[in-house]
């Protein structure tokens, strides 16, 4: 991603949706009307973390660069920079495909 002047604050992640197939394993072809949107995506950037009961930071465990499974309704959609992108929290995200 290009730089930009966004910032997550937080325990806030953004992240880019992964396209999907375009086909089948049969070989039908999905017209974009009756593709669901992926739940895999990409981790462009993370904001500092939360702060417990004591006030202590506590760092994500997420970084940009991962590839990341969420929650099908996760997220906020927003469009930065002409791109459209997902800023969600880190609870939002289910793990992290090695």
């Amino acid at each position: 991603m290009a730089k930009t002047n966004f910032r997550p604050l937080h325990d806030r992640v953004v992240v880019r949706r992964v396209t999907s197939e375009e086909k089948t394993a049969g070989g039908i072809i999905i017209p974009d009307t009756a593709k669901e949107k992926p739940q895999e995506g990409e981790v462009i950037a993370v904001g500092p973390g939360a702060r417990d009961e004591t006030g202590k930071q506590v760092p994500l465990d997420v970084k940009p660069g991962d590839r990341v499974l969420f929650g099908k309704w996760s997220g906020t959609e927003v469009k930065i920079d002409g791109e459209d992108l997902l800023i969600m929290k880190e609870s939002d995200i289910m793990g992290i495909i090695s």
